[in-house]
């Protein structure tokens, strides 16, 4: 006796005529797309070799043979000559075949509707309902009814249709399943020889070179002294690395006078990956915090504090209190607060269910304007913590500088261009390009027709 689950329709009205999909195959992918349409109230037919050892379906499914099955059915998901055809299949690598799946299916099948749908969802998804992050359904067709049709089902199981053309687009489709983290490959490796050069260097200075003139031993530095100088500083790097896009891209349509003429690919990839490096950034500033939090509670922390006590008890001194010194040290912790405050506001506006509740003009606010606010906090931030001891000469060491003044090398030039492509005179014109002006139009229209690189 088969195992069977009852499910009530959700969506559609009983007076409605049901229409009557088949799924070939009753594996774990079939039963929970038949178990999400039957409650969307589509009337359900499985295709199967063996319709009699069929088990775990949903009350109300029907399980047939596949030529069975494919006659009763109006939408048929996997084949058949003459219907509308969802094909739901995946490669098991990149680039695996000449062609898609999708395109070879519709060679095999020259009546059929092909349409591609339905890859990018898993299973567990479908079954456990988790599809905040996959509610996207990318969907492609030659035959617009046919693709609409299977819009219609995406839109009835709580998901969102993604139209991407013709059935050209099914190779892209099948891809996306089997990309690992593409675009963060570059800010994942950009972050990480920034941690690695930046720990080394202040292995170099902190711990190496006590060893050599002092022999004194500072390897215990390696576990939170040493991470806590490394991340904000790749924190502040990454974050002033995120921003010159926009600024490169404002010098390339200033020269060229035009923004009809394309970015270089470098610049079109390092654009696309801004909101990464923001996210790593984030990250890395979420470990400057943690770290910073325990740094009272260190034994290093409390024998120095309790020997500098006992120090100035028998030698009956007290510090005497500086006024300046106390506001150095409240603005260099305020102003941390606050680029960490707007580090944080920038990483929830980057998350696609808050982006797609503003419109485009509030979006590039927020990730521009406050962007650029956060990384002048956060450079001000660097500057108050190292005051007078950037020029000093004992602040070097084998004559390297401090590693926080190398971090503000960056966040600094990016800053100083944002602010010269800011000055009105040069404001002015930028935005009149960026409204469509050119200042040469023949080259820009020679350009488009293919005499110029563009």
């Amino acid at each position: 006796m088969e195992k069977t689950t009852d499910v009530l329709p959700l969506t559609m009205n009983s007076s409605e005529k049901q229409e009557t999909v088949c799924i070939f195959g009753t594996g774990d992918f079939g039963q929970s797309l038949g178990l999400e349409m039957l409650q969307c109230g589509y009337s359900i037919v499985f295709g199967s070799r063996n319709p009699r050892m069929s088990s775990l379906l949903p009350n109300g499914a029907e399980v047939l043979s596949y030529s069975e099955a494919a006659q009763k059915s109006d939408i048929i998901i996997i084949v058949l000559n003459g219907k509308i055809l969802v094909d739901v299949s995946n490669n098991l690598k990149i680039k695996q075949y000449p062609e898609s799946n999708a395109e070879y299916l519709a060679q095999l099948v020259p009546g059929a509707h092909v349409v591609k749908a339905f890859n990018t969802i898993s299973a567990w998804a479908l079954q456990s309902r988790a599809l905040d992050a996959s509610r996207q359904v990318f969907v492609c067709g030659n035959d617009s009814k046919a693709k609409q049709r299977v819009m219609d089902i995406v839109r009835s199981l709580g998901l969102t249709p993604l139209d991407k053309g013709s059935l050209m687009a099914a190779n892209e489709i099948e891809n996306y399943p089997l990309q690992l983290f593409t675009m963060w490959k570059f800010p994942f490796y950009l972050s990480a020889v920034l941690c690695v050069f930046f720990f080394f260097y202040c292995v170099i200075r902190e711990v190496i070179y006590p060893y050599v003139y002092e022999k004194k031993d500072r390897t215990f530095r390696l576990a939170i002294s040493i991470p806590n100088r490394v991340f904000p500083i790749a924190a502040l790097t990454t974050a002033g690395l995120g921003l010159p896009p926009w600024c490169y891209c404002g010098i390339l349509q200033l020269y060229r006078g035009t923004k009809y003429r394309r970015f270089p690919d470098w610049l079109d990839h390092w654009m696309l990956c801004r909101k990464q490096l923001g996210l790593i950034a984030l990250g890395f500033a979420f470990l400057h915090v943690l770290y910073t939090l325990v740094i009272p509670i260190r034994y290093y922390v409390r024998w120095t504090w309790t020997n500098r006590t006992i120090a100035q008890a028998i030698a009956k001194k007290e510090s005497p209190f500086s006024t300046s010194t106390a506001w150095l040290s409240d603005s260099y912790v305020a102003m941390g607060m606050l680029g960490f405050f707007l580090f944080v506001l920038l990483g929830i506006t980057s998350l696609p269910s808050v982006s797609n509740m503003v419109n485009w003009r509030e979006f590039r606010f927020v990730q521009s304007k406050l962007g650029y606010l956060t990384l002048i906090l956060c450079t001000a931030h660097t500057l108050v913590y190292g005051g007078k001891r950037f020029l000093s000469p004992s602040s070097l060491v084998w004559y390297l500088p401090s590693a926080y003044v190398i971090a503000l090398i960056i966040p600094c030039t990016v800053l100083v261009i944002k602010f010269i492509l800011i000055l009105p005179c040069i404001d002015k014109t930028l935005t009149r390009i960026r409204e469509g002006w050119e200042r040469n139009p023949k080259f820009s229209e020679s350009a488009l027709n293919g005499k110029t690189d563009i």
